[in-house]
């Protein structure tokens, strides 16, 4: 019987170290049932480039090409806090980088794996935000300039969104309802497994069904699936 695993939204950062000592016991004593691990995003906290590197970031990717030696595949997709994680990085930690949407099937289940920021439409200047940092030109110009503007930039931009947050309605920041049906639609898929909003949970209502994968701080989760269930998993890590 194969197994999947599901995070995202560890924010792994020099911070916040416990998090990254969560990670490494994870992914040595949890995940190791695991053939296949998808990370949805917002992985790191912030990513500059993947010519920068510290401490949380080289342990990080050695204990994920300890996993792919191991036969274990990790699969990657873009956040809103790392979309700029690239190929050098992902050979690097032995990970696979996947499209924003991709749709995997566990077990006779096809579901729709995203990181889920595209879905908060309501949040219309974070989208338009989105646009633009996406945009291949303005991501070029960033990753032109030297490493300490982009570091100075990034933390710029990380206090902003906090600023921003605290700003708007609880709603506005969550998952737009008719943006997640057309996304289903689109995909032909009736499962929805995503991250971004901090809110997790198993929703289902009739034949249709939306996981949201949480965050990583006390508690820790994932989402577990294998041939005859998917389903969100809480931990704590001792």
């Amino acid at each position: 019987m194969s197994i999947s695993h599901i995070i995202a939204d560890l924010h792994l950062c020099e911070e916040r170290p416990d998090i990254t000592a969560g990670f490494l016991h994870y992914i040595r004593e949890v995940a190791v049932d695991a053939e296949r691990l998808f990370i949805l995003g917002d992985f790191f906290e912030a990513w500059v480039g993947d010519d920068y590197c510290d401490v949380t970031i080289e342990s990080v990717a050695a204990a994920l090409q300890e996993r792919a030696k191991q036969g274990g595949q990790t699969y990657f997709c873009h956040g809103n806090r790392d979309f700029l994680v690239g190929e050098d990085f992902c050979q690097k930690a032995g990970m696979t980088l996947l499209e924003e949407s991709t749709v995997v099937d566990f077990g006779g289940h096809p579901s729709l794996l995203m990181h889920g920021d595209s879905l908060c439409t309501d949040d219309t200047e974070y989208q338009a935000f989105r646009n633009m940092v996406r945009d291949t030109t303005w991501r070029a110009n960033f990753l032109s300039q030297p490493l300490d503007a982009r570091l100075t930039i990034a933390a710029n931009l990380r206090a902003k969104s906090k600023i921003a947050s605290r700003e708007k309605a609880h709603d506005i920041m969550d998952v737009n309802a008719q943006a997640v049906k057309d996304v289903c639609r689109q995909n032909n898929v009736t499962t929805l497994i995503h991250g971004h909003t901090h809110r997790p949970a198993d929703h289902s209502s009739g034949s249709f069904r939306r996981l949201v994968v949480g965050d990583w701080d006390t508690d820790m989760y994932y989402v577990r699936a294998d041939g005859n269930a998917i389903a969100l998993v809480r931990w704590q890590w001792p």
